[in-house]
């Protein structure tokens, strides 16, 4: 029976016109897109000066700044009102104003007081941005602080160049496994609600175990197999391949796409229409996500928003398959992650399983 079943749900998939595409294409956009426009690094920082010294000193700094790889250097402008226009019209980020007094001041051994007016609107690429442009200037204005500096040797572990790919693409896998086995098989049981289709199969032998078997099962092995795409062209466009066993890598996939599964199930049995489904749906996935570490790291959330952590099985996924796939840890690493996403998904899937509801 579920063997039928299972080839009923393979036939629709491949007659469909659009979701082979789909399957086919998403991986690679996944992998070849996505690392590089997720980026959380602040680069190419537009920066006006105001040089009010015209000096050798100035013109030094001016050019410590065009070397720099963090900002787009915009030009000199002729007063701090003509850049402070430039600022709220968007078209620089930065204006760095050096005083008329500023040669004078470093060849007397003082502190020449320099201002950074930053676009704050964003206050990540404000902030980050004032902080590379006063480093900048204080290794001009103090080279014996600088000098100290060059001395501090640090050791970055695990990710030696800080590629942000390496902390960002195992992290997406937690998206493929959403999409494949949380949104399609919801989508797919809403549709055969109005279609009609479902309930033929709720008069028939058919146990519900048997029917949600062969629903889900046929995205959990596309979902799969898209992981493993992934991995490929991780490692074959970026080089950048899972430090720890794979197996683990599949382990934790299996149980979110399982947790997943039942989360699309017990919505499709809720809900009647498919623009129903999709609302709900998205409404949770939206609050994982942003509440999981994908994007932004979780210690930096108010207390009341972190406690949702314990129970959001995105973090622990995304926790886990970090430390395998980044630091290749062993099973003893991820434990914890692995006994919270067993729970979290068993629960879900008897509540799917009871929502369930079948004319025998």
């Amino acid at each position: 029976m579920i063997k039928f079943l299972l080839q009923k749900e393979f036939l629709q998939i491949r007659r469909n016109v659009f979701l082979p595409r789909l399957i086919l294409a998403f991986p690679i956009v996944m992998m070849c897109v996505m690392p590089w426009v997720m980026n959380m690094e602040v680069k190419n920082i537009r920066v006006d000066v105001v040089d009010n010294d015209h000096s050798t000193l100035s013109q030094q700094l001016l050019h410590s700044i065009e070397a720099s790889n963090y900002f787009i250097f915009n030009g000199v402008q002729p007063s701090y009102k003509a850049a402070l226009q430039k600022i709220e019209t968007s078209k620089t980020d930065i204006v760095l104003i050096i005083p008329q007094d500023y040669s004078r001041d470093m060849m007397r051994g003082r502190q020449p007081q320099v201002l950074i007016a930053a676009n704050a609107v964003n206050g990540t690429k404000g902030g980050m941005g004032s902080a590379y442009m006063a480093q900048i200037v204080t290794a001009h204005a103090a080279p014996s602080a600088a000098a100290i500096q060059s001395r501090i040797s640090t050791l970055f572990l695990y990710n030696k160049n800080l590629n942000y790919k390496v902390f960002m693409i195992p992290a997406l896998f937690a998206i493929l496994m959403m999409l494949m086995t949380g949104f399609l098989p919801a989508l797919n049981i809403v549709g055969e609600k109005e279609s009609g289709t479902i309930e033929q199969i709720n008069v028939t032998p058919v146990s519900k175990w048997a029917f949600i078997f062969a629903k889900l099962v046929p995205y959990w092995l596309i979902a799969l197999f898209l992981i493993t795409v992934c991995l490929f062209l991780s490692w074959l466009v970026y080089g950048i391949s899972c430090q720890g066993s794979l197996w683990l890598v599949y382990l934790i996939a299996m149980l979110l796409a399982l947790f997943f599964s039942s989360l699309g199930l017990i919505i499709s049995n809720y809900s009647d229409t498919m623009q129903q489904a999709i609302l709900v749906m998205w409404f949770f996935v939206v609050c994982m996500l942003l509440l999981s570490g994908l994007f932004t790291p979780t210690r930096s959330m108010p207390s009341w928003a972190y406690a949702t952590t314990y129970v959001n099985p995105m973090h622990y996924f995304i926790d886990a398959i970090r430390t395998v796939f980044v630091r290749g840890g062993t099973f003893q690493s991820i434990a914890h992650q692995v006994g919270a996403l067993f729970a979290i998904s068993s629960l879900m899937a008897v509540w799917a399983v009871k929502s369930y509801k079948k004319n025998s």
